[in-house]
């Protein structure tokens, strides 16, 4: 990951503050995570403070949540940061930051659901967040909510090395339910807004359900089997049918077959990063093996839709 060449400290980001948002200058400030793109620093107690480190267009996926979040935080029954100030780039950090909302909780990477009600929990989040998009809403530039064979040279990649490092039990099996998916009738709806990213690390627990849904940065439009993907790594054993159940409207057997494929491709990110985290290579994350190797798992199991 190209990182920045500021490095990025307490004192700096009050000299940012001070410059630009005097007025919260004075708050407690403390690191909180260093994600793929972005630092998170909480700032008090109810704000935190994102500045783009590790990749060349994070500042752009900042400005995007500060456009766009904010008018659908409202409509969503669990918490996410909203943005509240943007910071411009400067003498002092040459890039793009923002202030959010800080929301409280447990990544799920590495506290994950364990109560068959999270299954409501997500089935909510997503029927709300899944409404027809306007015609100026982004388009995710990584293919997400677009057609998933366009993504087929990608599997492809991550199938390979898969199977090299002995990391999947069944290839052939893999590969059938990949086909499936990519053989299922396209979305014919308008486009929907989509997360995008509903990955562990980007939703929180506490008391064994979900609390909040974070990093907003791939947000886009598209076809809802992206998100769909979500419930096969994020609820707990036996939870997948009530989430079907619950979320609205039901979704047919077309887009059903879609999101299987969506969660092969992030089971296969979680199970490769984890590996890489367990070899200590960078980017590596051991904690997104253990949920990608339980959704690998049930995808397999399950009979087809």
């Amino acid at each position: 990951m190209p990182h920045t060449d500021t490095e990025i400290t307490a004192e700096l980001i009050r000299e940012l503050l001070r410059d630009q948002h005097p007025d919260l200058a004075g708050h407690p400030l403390r690191l909180g995570a260093r994600g793929w793109d972005n630092q998170l620093w909480r700032l008090g107690d109810d704000l935190a403070v994102r500045l783009p480190w590790a990749t060349e267009h994070a500042d752009a996926l900042l400005r995007k949540e500060h456009t766009w979040v904010p008018s659908l935080a409202p409509l969503l029954p669990l918490p996410v940061p909203v943005p509240q100030r943007l910071g411009h780039a400067s003498a002092r950090f040459p890039r793009s930051w923002t202030v959010t909302t800080w929301v409280p909780g447990s990544p799920a990477d590495r506290a994950a659901a364990t109560r068959a009600t999270a299954a409501d929990s997500l089935a909510a989040f997503l029927t709300a967040l899944h409404r027809p998009a306007p015609e100026s809403a982004p388009v995710s530039g990584y293919g997400r909510g677009g057609p998933l064979a366009d993504l087929t040279e990608g599997f492809e990649r991550q199938l390979a090395s898969a199977v090299e490092q002995e990391l999947i039990p069944d290839p052939d099996a893999v590969r059938a339910l990949w086909d499936d998916a990519v053989a299922a009738p396209p979305w014919t709806g308008p486009p929907l807004w989509l997360h995008g990213d509903l990955h562990p690390a980007n939703i929180l627990t506490s008391e064994g359900t979900f609390c909040g849904v974070i990093d907003f940065g791939d947000l886009c439009a598209g076809d809802p089997a992206c998100d769909l993907a979500a419930p096969w790594i994020l609820l707990p054993d036996g939870a997948l049918d009530r989430f079907h159940r619950a979320y609205q409207p039901t979704p047919d057997a077309a887009t059903l077959r879609r999101a299987r494929g969506w969660a092969l491709l992030r089971a296969f990110s979680g199970i490769l990063i984890g590996e890489a985290g367990l070899q200590g290579r960078p980017g590596g994350k051991p904690s997104w093996g253990p949920p990608a190797h339980a959704s690998l798992r049930r995808l397999l199991a399950a009979d087809r839709p």
